[in-house]
């Protein structure tokens, strides 16, 4: 708590943790931890010091100043960026609404930057996730990660986070349990591939974490972001891929072999459908259009 207060406090000259505005964005980011934490932090920031530097109290400002900022953040940023600090700033004043310190959120129908459908990054090919799969199986630790992000969808963090303990059987199955984005809990099934990477990778150990480092810690994200870029390259794959690259491979991969959209949904814990249809590689692809269902379904009519 202590290390939020402190750096929410410095975009506001002189603030202290009594602050209304700190004690306002305290109860906003209390609810957060790990990256999410850091990127909504850094957003807040961004605003307080936009208000400073306009001479405003944040918890005095109305909806203009919020377009103002917004359109200012458009001369420098991408689209989605400024699209994800305004949703910030808009969740910050809606709790400070929920916790009595404000009536009105002032950025309640702010407008926000229209970001395109199409996903930047749609991640590996069916080809190339084999390749990068039989390339990392050298080395049980990075075999273990690369199925954890594509085959299971991890984000990066949530990898890094799992201990030992964290694996159990529920149902007949052989289960993980993990706190995803948002504070979320999950259960999730896994498959005899990830199974076997899995044993093969802790052997005999009964507690700690599942992926260590080369100096025997927990591994990092910057750590696994490097296994993934030599498993890349030992894979020959030419584009830069990410951690995140393969969460994104396993959406796609699941679209493209027809698992409906709901499952997926499911699988990739988008709270969101549309996010999940972000990744559909195939949605330009006419073949698939559902005029053709719907044709066939009928030919008996015609």
């Amino acid at each position: 708590m202590a290390n939020i207060t402190a750096s929410t406090s410095l975009a506001l000259p002189s603030a202290t943790p009594q602050d209304p505005a700190v004690l306002a964005a305290l109860g906003f980011l209390i609810r957060y931890d790990g990256h999410t934490l850091r990127a909504y932090t850094l957003d807040l920031q961004t605003w307080f010091g936009w208000c400073v530097a306009h001479q405003l109290n944040p918890l005095e400002v109305k909806r203009v100043h919020v377009e103002l900022f917004a359109r200012e953040l458009a001369t420098r940023l991408a689209p989605a960026t400024v699209a994800r600090r305004i949703g910030t700033v808009c969740g910050f004043y809606k709790m400070a609404v929920i916790d009595g310190i404000l009536e009105v959120n002032p950025a309640a129908h702010v407008r926000r930057p229209g970001v395109s459908a199409d996903s930047p990054t749609l991640g590996l090919s069916h080809l190339q996730f084999e390749a990068v799969l039989v390339a990392a199986r050298a080395q049980p630790r990075d075999h273990a990660l690369i199925v954890l992000l594509g085959l299971l969808g991890l984000r990066v963090s949530e990898a890094c986070n799992i201990d030992i303990t964290d694996l159990s059987h529920e149902h007949g199955h052989r289960v993980l349990r993990l706190i995803g984005k948002g504070a979320r809990p999950a259960l999730i099934p896994l498959p005899p591939l990830v199974c076997r990477a899995l044993d093969e990778l802790i052997g005999a150990r009964t507690d700690g974490p599942l992926l260590l480092s080369n100096y025997g810690n927990r591994l990092d994200r910057k750590g696994a972001a490097r296994i993934v870029k030599r498993v890349a390259c030992d894979a020959n794959i030419p584009q830069h891929i990410s951690p995140h690259s393969l969460r994104h491979t396993m959406v796609t991969t699941m679209l493209d072999a027809g698992v409906d959209l709901r499952d997926v949904q499911i699988a990739a814990r988008h709270t969101d459908p549309k996010t999940t249809l972000r990744y559909d590689r195939a949605r330009q692809n006419l073949d698939r259009h559902p005029v053709y269902r719907l044709a066939a379904f009928m030919a008996g009519s015609g």
